[in-house]
């Protein structure tokens, strides 16, 4: 019997994916797609399967050793799309639970051509040979650091042994292209994520004081995100007083004290969808002036930076915005002064003392999704938008990040029922237990 914890999604999802794929594929090619491999920990430890991003987007399935081919222009047409898996047995059964079935497998992927993997050496080979070119899939995020040798690589490199006068081309630039438009399905999957990671943030507005650690208000979220079907979607960032200033702090060890706040940068991840939220804490339960005021001038940057982010914007435009408005909240709050502006470096704003990453990313499958961002955002593109002040000297830090879904009458905020005023915030701390 087929077990996830998310409910099914209909397969009709990676139809139309698959569909929106192969419609950019040159004619007479074929693509293949591998899934990641399970991760080894030490001894004979090893992680859950992370899924890889592209072979879930275009099949739904998330089980080890999966292999999607795709060749609309087979002769064949049961072999325009076919989908290898690792065939179980009772030893497998008993010491790793249920694998898919291949009817069970139809039944995700929407993919009538199922196969054991034992299969797939020689219907590669035949239909290698009568195609012109193969899409071979690479991780091409450009932030990425890739140490280890994925699946998908070694792939790459038999496959060129064994065809070496094949023409290959890039897959990754199509699936950053289709992964970035969301269609309505992922939209309601994002939604499922952003909708545990409200649970999350009510349960630990209820449980914040003083004296609390930040491992317990990560716990407070697990607890949310896990009875709720989903997970994290990277590693929470929890940071008090002075480790806020740290942008990735992961430690999430230190006891948050009276009069700080704290830094909640978390997300939970649903169906392999993720969502990424953050939010600042006063750990008393109401803000201090200057820290309201900090407070508000980032609130300010992103409503209009949220507003801002529209169809047809090179982002690193939509950057120099969000910057120019980070700019003079800085002078208002004292922090900068017009010389500072007159006498900065081109290649080092003054700004960026206070306020020095991005003001956003494409969200969907992964985190920092993939996505062409030299060209302009278009709607149906998911975004964060994460402003921020940052005042070591002060011994604090704002960050708030809500993701939004653009569109072409306007975009429509998927934390919007996420509390984010500091009213509000502190109505709802009042009452904690």
């Amino acid at each position: 019997m087929l077990s996830m914890r998310y409910a099914p999604i209909p397969s009709d999802l990676f139809v139309d994916n698959r569909r929106r794929l192969t419609e950019l594929m040159l004619p007479n090619s074929l693509a293949v797609v591998n899934a990641n491999d399970i991760l080894p920990t030490n001894a004979d430890g090893s992680l859950r399967l992370w899924q890889n991003s592209d072979l879930f987007h275009l099949s739904g399935v998330n089980q080890e050793e999966s292999i999607l081919l795709l060749y609309p222009g087979a002769h064949e047409p049961k072999q325009r799309e076919m989908l290898f898996l690792r065939e179980t047995s009772e030893l497998i059964a008993i010491w790793e639970g249920h694998k898919l079935t291949r009817d069970e497998a139809r039944k995700v992927s929407g993919i009538q051509s199922v196969h054991w993997l034992s299969e797939f050496p020689a219907m590669f080979r035949r239909l290698m040979c009568e195609c012109d070119r193969a899409y071979l899939n690479t991780n091409e995020h450009k932030r990425a650091v890739v140490d280890v040798e994925t699946r998908d690589v070694r792939f790459i490199r038999e496959t060129q042994r064994q065809f070496p006068l094949h023409s290959y081309e890039r897959l990754a630039r199509l699936m950053h292209r289709i992964r970035a438009v969301k269609s309505p399905g992922e939209v309601a999957l994002m939604r499922r994520a952003c909708d545990l990671t409200r649970r999350g943030f009510q349960r630990v507005l209820r449980f914040l004081k003083p004296g609390v650690n930040e491992m317990e208000i990560e716990a407070e979220f697990a607890h949310e995100f896990i009875r709720g079907g989903g997970g994290f979607s990277y590693t929470p960032i929890i940071g008090s007083g002075a480790n806020a200033c740290v942008l990735h702090y992961l430690d999430n060890n230190q006891v948050c004290k009276k009069g700080d706040l704290v830094l909640m940068d978390v997300g939970a991840s649903y169906a392999n969808y993720q969502s990424d939220m953050t939010r600042t804490l006063p750990v008393s339960g109401r803000y201090s002036r200057r820290q309201k005021q900090v407070y508000n001038s980032v609130l300010r940057i992103l409503r209009e930076t949220s507003r801002l982010a529209v169809p047809g914007k090179l982002p690193r435009d939509w950057q120099k915005e969000a910057e120019a408005l980070t700019q003079e909240e800085l002078l208002g709050l004292g922090l900068l002064k017009r010389s500072d502006i007159r006498s900065q470096s081109p290649d080092r704003p003054a700004l960026k003392k206070y306020f020095m990453h991005g003001v956003g990313h494409p969200l969907g499958l992964d985190v920092h999704d993939v996505g062409i961002t030299t060209e302009p955002m278009q709607a149906g593109w998911v975004m964060t938008v994460e402003p921020a002040i940052y005042i070591p000297e002060e011994g604090f830090a704002v960050r708030l990040e809500n993701d939004i879904l653009l569109g072409r009458d306007g975009n429509v905020d998927l934390m919007a029922d996420i509390p984010i005023e500091t009213d509000e915030i502190e109505e709802i701390m009042s009452k904690r237990r």
